[in-house]
């Protein structure tokens, strides 16, 4: 992302991002994230050499290799995580873990096509068929590895809480009686603070960008998803927002993929560890999350199953 040349284009970029993550579309609710590139005093991203003549027995790959392209699902609206701004230009980590993946089976950043895909819909749109892969802050489970298959685990998580910077009263789960949590359908924070136990009243939205929205607007006390997607939101508006800073899940984040594809998920696991050998993962987190004031810990060990 260039950098911003004046005061008075910093305005116009936030109040265009502001608009359409009232909309639900691409963006996020408040400035875009920033580095990246390489620019002074920031860490550079890294470059992936593409493998060439890449064999793999799998039915998802080979339909990608005869269309020239691999299609990858992800989120549009998490800064420094899966982002894409109002020029349509995708950053973040999930989305440099998506080109480790992609070159390593054969295909340069030009040949990858990325599709936002909520969270709602995350396991019916790869059963279908309707992206090859899919790198969005993705849980592993249990339940969902019913329906899907997962590569991973590249990043851990933990469900945490994004409260206005100026509400004490919130201190962590055990404080969410009476208030209104925000978080999005399908997500495993949403289904976590929907327990009897933490009393909170749920509102259930789309996109974290419009409960972000709604925390900004006073219209609920707080969101809840993975402290990583918050501490990107917290980044871009550190005068309003803040972390509360205590994790109460895990969040195992993976690849998403057919779910009989054993060849595949090999694959991209290979890929993962690859990647995290050769310094790539490290140099990509730096340049990325790591921007969001997320410091960087080990990835855990790859589950091959």
């Amino acid at each position: 992302m260039k950098l911003r040349k004046s005061a008075a284009a910093a305005a116009i970029a936030v109040l265009a991002l502001t608009a359409t993550a009232c909309g639900g579309d691409s963006g996020t609710a408040g400035d875009k994230p920033k580095g990246g590139t390489g620019g002074e005093g920031q860490p550079k991203l890294p470059t992936y050499s593409v493998a060439k003549d890449v064999k793999v027995d799998s039915a998802t790959l080979k339909k990608a290799q005869k269309r020239g392209k691999i299609v990858f699902g992800a989120k549009n609206d998490q800064p420094y995580l899966g982002f894409e701004d109002t020029d349509g230009k995708r950053s973040g980590f999930d989305i440099e873990i998506a080109k480790m993946v992609a070159a390593d089976l054969g295909f340069s950043t030009d040949q990858i096509e990325f599709k936002t895909v909520d969270s709602g819909v995350r396991e019916t749109t790869i059963s279908k068929g309707d992206v090859d892969l899919y790198v969005g802050t993705y849980t592993i489970n249990d339940e969902r590895k019913k329906q899907v298959g997962f590569a991973g685990p590249y990043f851990m998580a933990g469900a945490d809480l994004l409260v206005r910077k100026d509400d004490t009263a919130i201190k962590g789960p055990d404080s969410l009686k009476g208030k209104k949590v925000c978080s999005i359908v399908g997500s495993t924070p949403l289904a976590e603070i929907k327990k009897p136990k933490y009393g909170a009243e749920t509102v259930e939205l789309a996109k974290y960008s419009e409960c972000v929205q709604q925390l900004l607007n006073n219209e609920v006390d707080a969101v809840t998803t993975d402290d990583a997607i918050l501490k990107g939101y917290a980044a871009q508006r550190p005068e309003k927002l803040r972390v509360v800073g205590k994790p109460f899940t895990k969040e195992p984040y993976g690849v998403g993929l057919a779910k009989d594809d054993k060849a595949l998920r090999d694959a991209v696991s290979d890929a993962l560890e690859a990647h995290i050998k050769n310094g790539d993962y490290k140099k990509a987190y730096d340049a990325t999350l790591g921007l969001s004031g997320s410091k960087f810990t080990e990835p855990p060990a790859l589950e091959r199953y």
